[in-house]
């Protein structure tokens, strides 16, 4: 009978620790949120864009890239119609000065710029062709004068074929034509902040 109760206890003692191990962790591999590798990769001019991404990144988290280029554009703003006037009719891609290291390695990515000439920007054009987002979520967001996307959306299309594109954000932002410029600030910002948190909630995030 003794030896019996051994026997028991010994096959406990070998048996538990085994079953324990063998469960998966509580946590730790996997967020409980469900939260992704993300970047957010934006092209800025007046700041205003690049308010929107930051108020995307306190949502979120991720990392925050600003497009740079190895030749800047003028300063002036009829200097810098003309110039991506000619990138747009010439199909130029101009250079960017920014890198990103291990783009594989984020799942969704965040996509912001101004509408310029009702197009997207020659140097977003240029992110989208240098690197391969093909399996990730793209979430476009934008900033404008007041005449919406343009045909923004449908380049990012065609540019990302293979890419899930999430509804983009749109809002208004400064007229620099008017010399209105930076305005994500007071009860604007507020504002713009809540239909930021209404997007991402709407796009899953």
């Amino acid at each position: 009978m003794k030896k019996t109760i051994l026997a028991g206890i010994l096959i406990m003692v070998l048996v538990l620790p085994g079953c324990s191990e063998a469960e998966p962790p509580a946590s730790g591999l996997v967020d409980s949120n469900g939260k992704k590798n993300i970047l957010i990769v934006y092209l800025t001019r007046t700041k205003n864009t690049e308010a929107v991404a930051k108020m995307i990144q306190q949502q979120v988290g991720g990392k925050l890239v600003s497009l740079e280029l190895q030749n800047p554009y003028p300063e002036n703003y009829q200097a810098i119609v003309q110039q991506v006037q000619n990138e747009n009719e010439t199909g130029y891609l101009p250079p960017l000065k920014t890198n990103i290291d291990s783009i594989n390695t984020y799942d969704v990515v965040f996509v912001g710029f101004p509408t310029w000439g009702m197009r997207l920007p020659p140097p977003m054009k240029t992110f989208l062709n240098q690197y391969d987002l093909s399996g990730k979520t793209v979430a476009p967001f934008n900033t404008n004068a007041g005449y919406g996307l343009g045909s923004s959306l449908e380049t990012i299309e065609q540019l990302c074929p293979n890419s899930s594109i999430t509804e983009a954000f749109s809002v208004r932002g400064g007229i620099e034509r008017d010399g209105i410029l930076f305005v994500m600030e007071g009860d604007r910002a507020v504002q713009v902040k809540e239909e930021v948190d209404s997007w991402l909630q709407r796009i899953g995030f």
